[in-house]
């Protein structure tokens, strides 16, 4: 059992717990991943760690609320407690100095993305952060970004913040007026998707991390299979990350549809 501590809302439907977990609080890097189950026959979730806090040993976990089990955890306050909290999980991101790298989030993802911009940021290398949504209210997290990184570009689809446009357009527009040695990519399938394709047209290296469904965690089920490079991987033992540009996106925007009646 895992208290919640602390509980922010970041938008109508996201919400940030603070979550009691100083062993994973210690050894998790950027990049890696907890499962959480609410209930003992509860569903079981993969959550990338959005950031943690050794001394007070918590982690920051930030859920959308989108179907059943993700609207009972968002229902829970300070003081409830997350029935299991399994990690930390999957490959930590590959932190290096490589120079300019963009790092492009949409939505719920742009929290995963944050301890990654951190640790890249640190690393020597200058961050530009693309944060894309629907609109003004769906931008979340923007503070934290501008603080653990050299620049913030906004996009949305509507134009109420920010540029109008997709998030290829805030990448693209960034590309065109300097040098990109790297681009990382979190966010719905569809849009890691252009992206990479993006990226591809320029040869610029591209890192996705991918949030498939997923079971156990630990690479028995079989659930979260994708195909990279032509080859059979699992995100939750061989990623979350993979080379953007080999990725079946295709193959995995169908598998991720498979439950959606059920949702």
């Amino acid at each position: 059992m895992n208290k919640i501590v602390g509980k922010e809302h970041f938008s109508e439907n996201v919400i940030k717990f603070v979550v009691e977990a100083p062993l994973i609080a210690r050894s998790r890097k950027a990049g890696h991943f907890v499962i959480v189950r609410i209930g003992e026959k509860g569903e079981r979730i993969p959550l990338t760690i959005a950031g943690a806090d050794t001394g007070k040993g918590t982690i920051d976990l930030v859920i959308q609320a989108v179907g059943k089990s993700s609207k009972k955890i968002c229902e829970l306050n300070v003081g409830d407690y997350i029935t299991d909290v399994v990690g930390p999980l999957g490959q930590a991101t590959h932190i290096e100095k490589v120079g300019t790298v963009v790092c492009a989030g949409g939505g719920v993802g742009v929290a995963p993305l944050y301890p990654i911009v951190d640790a890249l940021h640190k690393a020597g290398n200058r961050v530009i952060v693309v944060l894309a949504a629907r609109n003004k209210d769906l931008i979340i997290m923007e503070e934290q970004m501008r603080a653990a990184s050299d620049e913030v570009v906004i996009m949305t689809d509507d134009g109420s913040y920010g540029t109008k446009g997709l998030v290829t357009n805030g990448v693209e527009s960034v590309i065109n007026r300097e040098k990109v040695d790297m681009c990382v990519t979190i966010g719905p399938a569809i849009m890691m998707k252009f992206v990479s394709e993006l990226t591809k047209k320029y040869n610029i290296p591209t890192v996705a991390s991918l949030n498939t469904i997923m079971v156990d965690g630990t690479g028995m089920c079989g659930a979260c299979r994708v195909t990279v490079g032509g080859k059979t991987k699992f995100v939750c033992i061989d990623g979350p990350e993979f080379d953007a540009h080999q990725v079946d996106f295709n193959e995995m925007m169908m598998r991720q549809r498979s439950y959606k009646s059920m949702e």
